[in-house]
């Protein structure tokens, strides 16, 4: 499974451990992308859509204010 979401495009970081005495060794930093099935409220069905923790908290926000929007589109982006 690729680590990358689908909606807002995050994925994973290259950089460094730096302990205290400074060295450096590498790291990746990688994001909470989850595999979710969600019902898509333009449509009324549902979609499986890998996303990152903070799109998911988007949209149930955006669910709760009652914005409309559409899974599709956000994704084609």
């Amino acid at each position: 499974m690729s680590r990358r979401c689908q909606i807002t495009g995050k994925k994973s970081l290259k950089g460094y451990n730096v302990s205290h005495s400074k060295r450096h060794t590498k790291k990746t930093f990688l994001p909470n992308v989850q595999k979710k099935s969600l019902l898509n409220p333009a449509t009324g069905r549902m979609m499986i859509v890998k996303l990152s923790t903070r799109a998911l908290r988007t949209l149930q926000k955006w669910q709760e204010e009652g914005k409309k929007y559409d899974l599709r589109t956000l994704i084609k982006k």
